[in-house]
C-alpha cells in the first residue's frame, strides 16, 4: 500500500513538474515583430541653370587622301628602271619620274616625222622668196629655230589668205599636226608624279611588259586628307561650309581640328543622310584610317544637357522639393547615345543628377552635402 501511494506522489511530482516547464518554454518565445525603420535615400542633386547647348552631331569614317592618282599606261611597252624602285610606300617629288617606259622605237618613228616636215619646210622656202618675199623672213626665221632634239616649235602666225592657201596646199600645216600628235603620244611613255607623295599601291615592277590601258599604281599626297561623313538629314540645313570640326582617333588618344569643306546637296534615300566632307591635316594621320567627328549641328537657346538615364519613359525627370521627390515633365530635343538635350525646364528647380534604384513621386530622400575639407592645424 506504502509502495502504491508513493508512487502515486511521484507521478503527480513528475506531471506537474512537466506542465512547468512546459510553460517557462512557451513564455520563452518572443512573438512581437520588431518596428519597421524607414531608410531615407542619400541623392545627388544640380539646379538648373538654362543655357546655349551646341547639339553636337556625331559622325565616322576613313580617311581618304584629297590629291590621289591612279595611274593607268596609255601606251605599250616595257617598264624600264628610274632612279627610284617603283615600290609601295615609296615617296617622289613633284616632277619626278614615276614610271618610265621604253619609247626607243616610237622615239625614231617621232624623229623621222619631224624630219619630213623640216624637209617640207625647207622644200617651200625658194618659192616663198620668190613669190612671197614679205613673209618669207619669219618663216626663215621659223625654220633655222627647228631643232629635231627639241619640241616641234609652233607655227608662224599666218596673215592672209594667200599665205594660208599656200602653206596649207603644200600640206605643212597637216604634217605639223601629225608630228604634236606623236610629241604628245611620245610624253605619254614618261609618267611624273604631279605632286609631292607616296606610291601607295605598285602594281607592277621593272621588266613588266605594260600594256595601254593598264592600271600600274595609286599615287596620293600625304600632307591633306578628307573624312565622309553621313549625317541624318535633320541636321543638313545647319551643317555650313566652313565650320570647325572636332576629331580624335579610335583610342581618343589624339584629336584634330578639322573643317567642313563640302556638304552633298542629295539626300540618301535609303538610309535618308547626308554627305559630309572634312578637310583635315597631320604628320601622323594616314590614309584609310578610322576618325570620329563631334559636328555642330545648331545651338539650342534656353536647354540644359542631362545624362540619358534620368529621363524617365513618358518625358519626366525627377526634382526634390523641401526633401521629396517629384516629377515634372520636359520636351527632349535631341539626344546622344549617353546625353539628352532637354527644354522646358524653369531655372532654378533642382533636379536628380544621379539615378535612383526604386524612385516614385512623393519619396523621402536626403539631399547629399559635400562636406568641406577641414583646413590643416599648424
Amino acid at each position: 500500500m506504502r509502495k502504491l501511494i508513493i508512487s502515486a506522489v511521484v507521478g503527480g511530482i513528475i506531471i506537474f513538474g512537466s506542465l512547468y516547464f512546459a510553460g517557462l518554454i512557451a513564455n520563452s518565445k518572443d512573438t512581437g515583430r520588431p518596428e519597421s525603420q524607414k531608410v531615407v535615400k542619400t541623392v545627388f542633386v544640380d539646379t538648373v541653370q538654362n543655357a546655349t547647348v551646341p547639339i553636337m552631331v556625331p559622325a565616322n569614317g576613313n580617311l581618304r587622301a584629297k590629291k590621289r592618282v591612279e595611274l593607268y599606261s596609255e601606251v605599250q611597252g616595257v617598264f624600264r628602271q628610274g632612279s627610284k624602285l617603283f615600290r609601295t610606300g615609296q615617296e617622289y617629288s613633284a616632277g619626278q619620274t614615276l614610271i618610265r617606259i621604253d619609247a626607243n622605237e616610237y622615239y625614231a618613228s617621232v624623229q623621222s616625222a619631224k624630219s619630213n616636215l623640216y624637209n617640207l619646210l625647207t622644200s617651200i622656202m625658194p618659192d616663198l622668196r620668190l613669190d612671197y618675199p614679205e613673209i618669207y623672213p619669219k618663216w626663215q626665221e621659223y625654220l633655222n629655230s627647228f631643232d629635231l632634239t627639241k619640241t616641234t616649235p609652233e607655227l608662224p602666225e599666218m596673215s592672209t589668205e594667200k599665205e594660208k592657201f599656200f602653206i596649207t596646199g603644200r600640206g605643212i600645216i597637216t604634217n605639223y599636226y601629225s608630228v604634236k600628235n606623236m610629241e604628245q603620244r611620245l610624253s605619254k611613255y614618261t609618267i611624273t608624279a604631279p605632286f609631292h607623295g607616296v606610291l601607295t599601291e605598285a602594281l607592277v615592277t621593272e621588266g613588266t611588259l605594260i600594256r595601254s590601258g593598264q592600271k600600274l599604281g595609286e599615287f596620293i599626297n600625304t600632307g591633306v586628307y578628307e573624312l565622309e561623313v553621313s549625317v541624318g538629314k535633320t541636321y543638313g540645313d545647319f551643317l555650313r561650309v566652313g565650320r570647325k570640326v572636332e576629331l580624335f582617333n579610335l583610342d581618343k588618344t589624339q584629336t584634330y581640328t578639322g573643317e567642313v569643306i563640302r556638304v552633298n546637296g542629295r539626300v540618301d534615300q535609303n538610309s535618308q543622310t547626308i554627305t559630309v566632307f572634312i578637310e583635315v591635316s597631320g604628320d601622323n594621320l594616314k590614309e584609310g584610317q578610322y576618325l570620329e567627328a563631334n559636328l555642330e549641328a545648331k545651338e539650342e537657346t534656353d536647354a540644359i544637357e542631362i545624362n540619358r538615364s534620368l529621363l524617365l519613359e513618358n518625358n519626366q525627370i525627377f526634382v526634390v522639393r523641401d526633401s521629396i521627390l517629384d516629377l515634372i515633365d520636359v520636351n527632349p530635343v535631341y539626344f546622344t547615345d549617353k546625353k539628352v538635350v532637354l527644354k522646358n525646364v524653369p531655372n532654378g528647380v533642382v533636379i536628380v543628377a544621379k539615378p535612383i534604384s526604386g524612385a516614385y513621386a512623393g519619396m523621402l530622400v536626403k539631399v547629399f552635402e559635400e562636406k568641406e575639407p577641414k583646413s590643416a592645424q599648424l
